[in-house]
């Protein structure tokens, strides 16, 4: 089988402008480190941030308009390095600087560079099937308990958000969500290393419905058949319960709000009748 296209949703600013401000305050975060960054960019959602190793360590800048820096995304990090336990695996933070500058606020995360690559590069979805040991999947799932298990106010997902875009995206009447956990809330491929099991970009991390983050998981992988059979296998407990299933809706609800902005054109007929499954309800044309 063709895998399918890869498409890049992490990618540079499209304005050399954004691009060079950006590059100008990960170099003045190096050098308030005293470190020197080295090797490829990396950048991140639609260039929002932008990441390179620095020594021993991985300097990421986060940047926002000033009126739309802090808050929970801001904070994501700083606050899942005090409150979530060291069993779940995730880079260390080793330290934090904020300054504005020019209109647009910059937070700078230091963190512990990991060696093991991520499961996918420059997309959160993978193209094709990849093999996993037992027990990466087994390490997963025990981290992704350990971490239901943290007590938190953080909301990562909203009811408000479900019911002002339910019958928009999905095409059914907004559901009540009653079962709520505490989870990662971007669980995606370029989020998860190969075995041993490591889990970055922790800024969208909160109270969010049992079954978001393994629906998100498995909706990143419809174009992968036999990793998304292994989700469904290893997470079954979750997803093949009615708490579950709400949750794996909401999740494939706002991959179609993504898709309506024309992000993972790919994806989107995928996920779409993912969801025609799950809701027995067409999805309505954009």
């Amino acid at each position: 089988m063709e895998p399918a296209v890869r498409e890049t949703v992490f990618a540079a600013p499209t304005e050399q402008d954004d691009r060079d401000r950006m590059r100008r305050a990960h170099a003045a975060a190096a050098r308030k480190f005293q470190v020197s960054a080295s090797g490829p960019e990396v950048w991140g959602w639609q260039g929002r941030t932008l990441s390179r190793r620095a020594a021993d360590c991985w300097l990421r800048v986060v940047a926002a308009a000033v009126d739309k820096a802090g808050g929970r995304v801001w904070e994501g990090t700083a606050l899942a390095d005090t409150l979530v336990p060291r069993s779940v695996p995730r880079p260390r933070l080793r330290g934090l600087l904020d300054w504005s500058t020019d209109g647009h606020a910059y937070r700078a995360e230091f963190t512990e560079y990991v060696t093991v690559p991520p499961l996918a590069v420059g997309t959160p979805a993978l193209a094709g099937d990849i093999a996993l040991p037992d027990a990466w999947w087994a390490d997963l799932r025990t981290a992704l308990e350990t971490l239901a298990s943290v007590p938190t106010d953080r909301e990562a997902v909203r009811q408000r958000w479900v019911d002002n875009n339910f019958r928009r995206y999905l095409g059914i009447d907004p559901v009540q969500i009653r079962n709520y956990t505490t989870g990662h809330g971007d669980l995606h491929w370029a989020n998860l290393t190969k075995a041993p099991v490591v889990i970055f970009d922790w800024e969208n991390w909160g109270r969010l419905p049992v079954g978001y983050d393994v629906g998100l998981l498995h909706a990143y992988s419809l174009a992968a058949p036999a990793t998304a059979a292994r989700i469904r296998r290893e997470f079954a407990h979750i997803l093949d319960t009615v708490a579950g299933r709400t949750g794996e809706i909401v999740a494939l609800g706002q991959l179609l709000q993504a898709c309506s902005r024309g992000v993972h054109p790919a994806l989107a007929p995928l996920v779409t009748r993912r969801a025609e499954q799950l809701t027995g309800t067409p999805v309505p044309t954009p």
